[in-house]
């Protein structure tokens, strides 16, 4: 029985803070001068490596978290230093097990948290790239064996070295991680769809895992002079305005291209990169197909079905309570799940109360399956 009845509720989206030195303390040692750490400056402000302000976050306290970063930035000391304000819940898989009851969970995702600022910032060293990941990726392991099937782990992967991707999804089944992270954009100049990345599909789908897109500073969709006047460099202001654009573009691709039929059982998630966009979305990419295919005279490939079809049939998209899960759901079908963010500051500690207040009591456990257990499990490939 779970912690809100007889339904067992899975969270689709939260997060694990790194500690200082995990990457070093699960680096090879050969490659340990390549890892991030999780420094204090020279008046107690603790930073990943300069590329973003390591912060302690409380859900619903968005606006302090820009106060630090802003009093950071000026050079001024923390009100509260980093590892004070670190609870184990942030950070311990054990803990953060026993916290889940009181948020009303009996299992989530748990995605890594400063994972989400590096990437971009490291890609022009493919050696670091894949030494900080496959760091991550052996704590995910530790984190799946601890956790005992209460805590998902998702891994952090790349497609730019296809035969490192296949050992490390190897190694990540094996340990039980079924799910890891892979930027929406291209890989080298290369779309997601290009003939030499089919092998990396295989591979995931050889070794049951499935790749999930998550919100993250990863290579953008658009040109670089579009973000020259914002000074934040991991969450430019465009970004959270076309959240939603790499997302749509990357399954817009894998859906005309073919990849979705040459991989039957390929599996896609998508969290924290909203989903109001995707029933217009899904009438878009029908619509510019056809289109497409009318003007043009023959498609890039023919496709049996509709594109639409392969998306409903292949990936399942993480939907906060706001964005009213189950008016989406009336529209494009039950391809959504729940999640809290947790303990991110826009996200929330009470993810349960949140969707059945949103939709007036009309969304709770009992009643949409899909939401908060199924399509969550689907990912997980246990069902």
């Amino acid at each position: 029985m779970g912690t809100s009845g007889d339904a067992t509720v899975i969270d689709s989206d939260q997060h694990l803070l790194e500690g200082r030195d995990v990457w070093a303390e699960h680096m090879d040692g050969r490659h340990r001068d390549r890892a991030l750490r999780i420094e204090d400056d020279e008046v107690g402000n603790a930073w990943l490596e300069r590329i973003v302000l390591a912060d302690v976050t409380v859900p619903g306290q968005t606006v302090e978290v820009g106060d630090r970063l802003q009093r950071a930035l000026r050079g001024e000391p923390p009100e509260v230093h980093y590892d004070d304000a670190l609870l184990p819940e942030h950070w311990s898989p054990t803990a953060r097990v026993a916290a889940l009851t009181r948020l009303g969970v009996d299992e989530t995702v748990v995605f890594p948290n400063y994972g989400l600022a590096w990437e971009r910032p490291l890609a022009a060293d493919l050696d670091a790239t894949r030494a900080n990941m496959g760091a991550w990726n052996r704590w995910a392991e530790t984190v799946a064996r601890e956790a005992r099937g209460r805590l998902h782990p998702v891994a952090h992967v790349t497609m730019r070295d296809i035969d490192w991707l296949d050992a490390q999804l190897a190694s990540l089944s094996s340990a039980g991680v079924r799910l890891a992270m892979l930027a929406p954009a291209l890989v080298d100049g290369r779309p997601l769809s290009h003939p030499d990345h089919d092998r990396a599909w295989s591979a995931f789908v050889d070794h049951g895992i499935t790749p999930v897109f998550h919100v993250s500073n990863v290579t953008r969709p658009f040109a670089d002079p579009w973000y020259e006047s914002d000074p934040e460099p991991s969450n430019p202001a465009l970004p959270s305005v076309f959240l939603w654009t790499s997302p749509a573009l990357a399954l817009a691709d894998l859906a005309l291209n073919g990849v979705f039929i040459r991989h039957p059982d390929l599996r896609v998630g998508v969290m924290e990169l909203s989903a109001v966009w995707l029933p217009l979305f899904l009438q878009y990419l029908d619509g510019g197909y056809r289109f497409h295919r009318r003007l043009h005279g023959a498609s890039i490939i023919d496709l049996e079905h509709a594109p639409s079809r392969y998306v409903r049939e292949h990936v399942r998209v993480a939907a906060f309570s706001y964005e009213r899960p189950d008016l989406l759901a009336a529209q494009s079908g039950d391809l959504f799940m729940a999640c809290s963010d947790y303990p991110h500051s826009e996200g929330t500690a009470t993810p349960l109360d949140d969707y059945r207040d949103a939709s007036k009591g009309a969304t709770v456990p009992a009643d949409a399956p899909g939401l908060f257990t199924d399509n969550v499990n689907w990912l997980l490939r246990r069902s």
